[in-house]
């Protein structure tokens, strides 16, 4: 993997730990403000922006123990652009003590602006 590709890997790792942490300064910092989305939390919608996303950082981040993986994954980078596509798997413990794995697939646009990549859209589909 190139120097470029790792660094995507990277942020979208770095993006992920604070969607589970509910660190939304972090988010912020990643993510472009006309940040778009197609997700199940608002089906047959796109998002536009930060606010929707906002409302469920203010819930806090995943509770008790858990661990989010990044599998199969694929960076293509296209001059200013790069898209990285994987299977995200986050572990944690139910509130009976049971593990549980939850799994989506997900396609993440990255675009560099003034030497720094920002995250500009993103598809998640839960499996």
């Amino acid at each position: 993997m190139s120097e470029s590709e790792n660094e995507i890997v990277t942020l979208t790792h770095r993006l992920l730990d604070s969607i589970s942490s509910g660190d939304w300064a972090t988010y912020a910092e990643l993510c472009d403000p006309s940040l778009s989305a197609i997700e199940s939390e608002a089906p047959g919608q796109v998002v536009v922006g930060l606010d929707f996303h906002k409302f469920y950082f203010d819930l806090g981040g995943v509770r008790g123990r858990h661990r989010t993986t990044m599998t199969g994954t694929s960076v293509r980078l296209m001059g200013e652009g790069a898209v990285i596509t994987y299977a995200r798997l986050v572990q944690r413990v139910d509130g009976d003590g049971k593990p549980i794995t939850a799994t989506s697939m997900e396609t993440r646009v990255w675009q560099k602006r003034e030497g720094k990549w920002k995250h500009v859209h993103f598809h998640r589909t839960p499996m």
